[in-house]
């Protein structure tokens, strides 16, 4: 029965992910690169030197700029950054890598501009904030019905996908590693994930604000290790990122079939899993910044693409690559606990740390982001049972079979960036105006 369900939903999430969603995509993409006149390139100097602006008085916003922007970083920077990149070089092969870079590029414009218009147009609901494109959908582009769409889809995606993903990736390891139950480990992180989450937003910030620059440093110093120990095979490796990227045969580890639109598949799918650019949850994060310059909160969504695309997203691929892991047949983060493994004494451990940091971080984020989607569909009242079922779930998450759960979180975060890149490029005028006045003012 398991099996039968399973390959629904992968057939699914692999209708979901056809051509047409990477050609959106990618497409979106460039045509925001080329309306905002390449701003990832033009503005990302300004970007990095203003990565921890000041809260500004009287402006709406639950959390501080900083923790706004730690909270975007801390919930992107998930497992996926390990398991899902691990998965899509397993799965897609090493040319994975490179259409993870290739989108990452084009995802910094579409996270900028889904942060921009969060701000934009984020409304007040009693005492509350409400946040996300669901605003944008009603109150921009003049869609009810789009707005109510994508708040279903996106508040059981939230429910159904983060508390089974993360702890699936983390009780992975915790079992290969050290023999703990999955089980077990999903009581751990119910537990941890309940005490952050019953808080609500302001409590996710605080932690976001802590725990996203830990866990990342951690993380990077690690995965540069397991690098430069590997350093001479470098250039074979990226030789390989690039031929098998456009390759129509088999991959190089023998898997038959595994070509170009397989790669891109894998690579896009595992890519935008990671820096989530596309699926409007950046719009949560930043629109809840106490700031009312939306071009502040666009910068600082971009800076977290690039690092999580071309960092932490880089840093996994090539530490499993050198190491040779991504052939051994182990899966989700296992392989990248090899690949540490191999080089540090005790790395496996780093990995599993690492990996519990991320899928918390994750965890409390999207706690947050599911509460807004669900807020807008059925009131405040929605808001209690959801953070208890949210943080129930966490425990099924950890004892699931890891292909349903990376299918099932395919599909579902596939259909919601549909209704919202509606938004983002139907406004997409809007914020090329307010960059445009933003830049002037600077001057």
């Amino acid at each position: 029965m398991l099996e039968s369900v399973t390959r629904g939903i992968t057939w699914a999430s692999n209708l979901v992910w056809g051509p047409w969603t990477i050609a959106l995509l990618l497409g979106t993409g460039v045509f925001l690169t080329l309306r905002y006149r390449f701003v990832q390139l033009r503005r990302f100097p300004e970007a990095l030197g203003s990565m921890r602006p000041a809260g500004e008085a009287g402006a709406r916003g639950t959390l501080a700029p900083f923790q706004a922007f730690m909270t975007g970083l801390g919930t992107s920077t998930g497992t996926g950054n390990i398991a899902g990149v691990a998965t899509a070089i397993v799965t897609g092969g090493p040319g994975a890598l490179f259409w993870i870079w290739c989108y990452g590029f084009f995802a910094t414009v579409i996270k900028l501009t889904e942060a921009m218009l969060a701000v934009r147009y984020r409304t007040a609901a009693g005492e509350r904030l409400l946040i996300g494109p669901m605003t944008y959908l009603e109150s921009g582009i003049g869609s009810r019905r789009l707005a109510l769409l994508y708040a279903a889809i996106a508040g059981v995606a939230a429910l159904t996908t983060t508390p089974f993903t993360q702890p699936n990736s983390v009780a992975v390891v915790f079992e290969s590693e050290l023999g703990v139950p999955g089980w077990a480990t999903g009581v751990g992180m119910m537990i941890l994930v309940f005490l952050v989450v019953i808080g609500g937003v302001k409590s996710i910030g605080r932690v976001a604000a802590k725990l996203a620059p830990t866990m990342v440093t951690l993380y990077l110093v690690g995965g540069l290790v397991v690098i430069f120990a590997y350093a001479p095979r470098l250039p074979e490796v990226l030789s390989l990122v690039f031929r098998e990227a456009f390759s129509f045969g088999a991959a190089a580890g023998g898997a038959t079939g595994v070509g170009i639109m397989v790669a891109m598949r894998y690579g896009i799918a595992r890519g935008i899993y990671a820096n989530e650019a596309g699926y409007g949850t950046a719009a949560v994060a930043y629109g809840s910044a106490a700031s009312d310059r939306p071009a502040q909160q666009g910068l600082n969504a971009m800076v977290e693409v690039v690092i999580v695309s071309f960092v932490t997203s880089s840093v996994s691929a090539l530490t499993i690559l050198l190491s040779g892991a991504w052939r051994s047949g182990a899966k989700s983060t296992a392989v990248v606990a090899q690949a540490f493994g191999s080089v540090i004494p005790s790395g496996n451990y780093l990995v599993l740390l690492c990996a519990l940091l991320f899928g918390c971080s994750t965890l409390i984020g999207w706690g947050y982001y599911g509460e807004q989607f669900l807020t807008y569909l059925a009131g405040p009242r929605i808001i209690l049972p959801y953070r208890l079922l949210y943080c129930a779930l966490v425990l099924v998450g950890a004892t699931t079979s890891v292909e349903l759960v990376w299918s099932w979180g395919d599909l579902m975060n596939g259909l919601q960036i549909f209704p919202n890149l509606v938004g983002v490029i139907g406004l997409s005028g809007i914020v090329a105006t307010m960059l445009k006045e933003d830049a002037a003012r600077l001057r």
